[in-house]
């Protein structure tokens, strides 16, 4: 039953770590994308994890007596995100008389030990992601539903969100906490002093890359030394071409890779290529951006973590040219949809919890505590990348980049949680889409009949999940 094994190098809390830390620069948000659970022989435990109560509701200032306990894991083990949970918990056992247990466990450990966990002896409230890693642990029966907390705060979420908790029997698993989007990045100032147009379609695209490139520009910055950062690019294409339907079908092995749906994709990828940094191969997400930052290229399709890498300069001009738009329509019936990847973070209840019997309603009135825009808000203070969910979240304090996040992920009518979040891990690791990614950018013009086959062949030998 346990969800097979992949092994990230570079976690999203280590870049959330890093960019927190920049000098005035807190509020920009930088998280990393292909954040992918993992196995191992061992579940976290309180026992063996470093944990922390709020203090019962008696002792807790201004607390009124309290009327139960919930027990909550959480992977939210950087300082200011544990601060802010700390803080959440404080204000919820205030505000409610119940008692908060936090058992916080290191994050990479938290998704190593993930399956084993839910499996075990589990918290009753715990933190995961959304999407086909949140139906998967549904279908495996380690979640209950909660439709009920989820008819008391739907008002206060986008379809978009709604859409990202719900499992494949039409049940509501999660509350969506925080996001952040994929667009195109640009810098204002190049395109300010080239006099270029942000394009909405894909014939002003193509046209922008062909000036970028007789201008002397690399169109459109890539670096895949890390295998992951090519999915976003099959993502959107996917997403714009064949709807968010069939995307998330095919990632749960419901569609075929071998349907001509996917060869639109990969040929219409084929006419981003001549456009695409040729020295991609050796490039991480990192080393790519820096050509975006240094003007060498014009444009990047990636998460808003690329931040980072202008925050990194320390120049405030750099960080103040940044920009993005969302990918161009392409000019079929999906565009309507204005699906993107905007990998988003849930709270769930563990089906197999040993205190679920008494915290049943405990543990449904702490996600419906999540729900609020102020209680999101209070984890966005510990750790500005995590952009809320709610619709009533005070956006006053966003930065420019944080506020049209909001906008684009608002607009969206179907959200995805990048390539490797929507399937199962050991299809999207490196002895899968990672490589099949890169055989078809080192070779775009080869048949793809048969490089669709081999691409199916490799999913059809894959054991069962369950």
């Amino acid at each position: 039953m346990a969800e097979p094994t992949r092994v990230d190098a570079v976690s999203r809390r280590t870049v959330l770590k890093g960019i927190a830390g920049a000098a005035g620069l807190v509020s920009i948000p930088a998280i990393i994308a292909a954040c992918s659970s993992t196995t191992s022989s061992s579940a976290p435990s309180a026992a063996a994890s470093t944990g922390a109560s709020t203090p019962p509701a008696s002792t807790a200032p201004g607390a009124s007596t309290a009327v139960g306990t919930v027990h909550v894991g959480s992977n939210h083990s950087d300082p200011g995100e544990k601060g802010a949970m700390e803080a959440i918990n404080a204000a919820f056992t205030k505000d409610t008389g119940i008692a908060v247990v936090l058992n916080t466990v290191d994050h990479g450990t938290f998704q190593d030990q993930i399956t084993n966990y839910l499996g075990g002896t589990p918290d009753t409230g715990y933190t995961w992601f959304s999407g086909f890693r949140l139906k998967f642990f549904a279908d495996q029966g380690f979640n209950i539903p909660i439709d009920d907390v989820w008819a008391k705060v739907k008002g206060n979420f986008t379809d978009g969100f709604a859409q990202s908790v719900v499992g494949n029997d039409g049940k509501v698993y999660g509350i969506p906490v925080d996001y952040y989007p994929w667009a195109v990045f640009y810098r204002k100032d190049v395109f300010a002093d080239k006099k270029y147009t942000v394009p909405a379609t894909w014939e002003e695209f193509v046209a922008l890359c062909t000036k970028m490139q007789a201008d002397g520009l690399t169109p459109i910055a890539f670096g895949d030394k890390d295998g992951w950062p090519a999915m976003g690019t099959f993502d959107i294409l996917n997403l714009r071409l064949n709807g968010y339907t069939f995307h998330t079908d095919l990632l749960a092995g419901k569609a075929k890779w071998t349907d001509p749906k996917v060869t639109k994709v990969f040929e219409q990828w084929a006419k981003m290529i001549p456009f695409q940094a040729k020295d991609y191969a050796g490039l991480t997400w990192q080393q790519a951006a820096d050509t975006l930052v240094q003007k060498k290229s014009g444009m990047y399709l990636l998460g808003l973590f690329v931040s980072s890498q202008f925050a990194a300069t320390k120049k405030p001009e750099d960080i103040a040219a940044l920009d993005f738009f969302p990918f161009p329509s392409l000019g079929t019936e999906f565009d309507a949809e204005k699906a993107l990847d905007a990998p988003i973070d849930t709270w769930q209840i563990a089906a197999k919890s040993p205190n679920l019997a008494t915290e049943t309603d405990t543990a449904k009135a702490y996600l419906e505590y999540w729900a609020k825009g102020a209680t999101q808000e209070l984890m966005f203070k510990g750790q500005p990348g995590l952009i809320p969910t709610a619709n009533d979240a005070n956006t006053s304090s966003y930065s420019d980049l944080q506020k049209k996040a909001v906008e684009v992920v608002s607009a969206a009518k179907r959200i995805t949680q990048f390539l490797d979040r929507d399937t199962r891990s050991d299809f999207a690791g490196s002895n899968g889409m990672q490589s099949f990614l890169l055989k078809f950018l080192a070779d775009p013009t080869q048949d793809l009949t048969k490089y669709q086959a081999s691409i199916q062949a490799f999913w059809d030998q894959l054991p069962p999940l369950v």
